[in-house]
Order: C-alpha cells, then structure tokens, then sequence
C-alpha cells in the first residue's frame, strides 16, 4: 500500500520505467497526502489499466499505449476503493466502496461512470461472481463483511426486459 504511487516496469527486466504519485483530491474535494491503491486491472477492450486509488476514490484509467506519455482518465466514484470484478461481458468493472457501501461499475469502452450502486453494509468482493438470474438475467455478485448478505447488481444485456445496473 505505501509509497502513494503505482510504478510501471519493464517486464523482463522488473527495472522502473515510470513512476506516478497517488497523492490528490478525494471526491469530497479534499486533500489526502497517502492515498493508497487498492487494486489494478487490465481492461480487455483496449490498452488501459483500471487503478483503484483508495481513499481518494477516484478510478484511474491508465492508457499504457504510449508509456512515457501516459493517459489518464480519472473517474470520481465513492471513497474506501477496495477491489472487484468484471461483468461477464468482460467490459463493465464492478468495484467495492466498503466503507461508503457503494459499488462503482465502470463501463472501460466509453471510459466513463456506468453506476453507483448502494449496498448494503461493507461490500468486499474480492473478484466477485457472474451468473444468470432466472428472473433478472445476467447478474454480478458480491459478498459482504461481517454479515450474511449478497448484493446482486443485474448487469448490462441484449435483451431489454433485464435491468441495467439496479
């Protein structure tokens, strides 16, 4: 978790070839000196790393295209990132806001907010599950700390009758 930063590295070699601070605003608008990251993931539409800053609860999308001009596309989400899962389109990533009882879904061909969720207390996914409801259809799943509780999020389909993110 510690320094705030996330480095890029060669792959053979493991040198540094960049390294990026954490440090920023949180979505309330304030400072925060060591915001964390709490998770990465590789997109798999196109060359974009999702990083999870966790305190800040900002979402960075990181184009690694080009590394010594990186991109980035910061999405406010709710704080206390933790870390998630892909929907089963593998283009939608659902991520925990534990301590906000939230889960930030993140559409990663349009790069923008598809949802924020309420849940109910301390969402903790870890990758979280997909499977077909009978009655809501496709659906992402999560657990929760402490508790006996899944929260279910209908998730993106083809066919219209199904919700979308509720």
């Amino acid at each position: 978790y510690w320094p705030p930063q996330y480095t890029i590295m060669d792959g053979d070699t493991l040198k540094p070839r960049k390294v990026v601070s954490t440090r920023g605003m949180t979505v309330d608008g304030e400072y925060h000196p060591e915001p964390r990251v709490a998770s990465i993931v590789a997109s798999f539409i196109k060359p974009e790393w999702v990083v999870n800053i966790k305190e800040t609860g900002q979402i960075l999308l990181v184009d690694y295209s080009d590394i010594e001009n990186l991109k980035t596309t910061t999405i406010g989400s709710a704080k206390f990132l933790h870390d998630g899962g892909w929907d089963a389109s593998k283009r939608y990533f659902l991520v925990a806001a534990n301590a906000s009882n939230k889960i930030a879904a993140v559409d990663t061909k349009t790069g923008k907010l598809a949802a924020l969720v309420d849940t109910a207390k301390i969402p903790h996914p870890g990758r979280g599950a997909n499977f077909n409801h009978p009655k809501f259809g496709p659906v992402w799943t999560t657990g929760h700390l402490g508790a006996d509780v899944l929260t279910l999020i209908s998730t993106p389909s083809d066919d219209k009758k199904n919700a979308k993110f509720k």
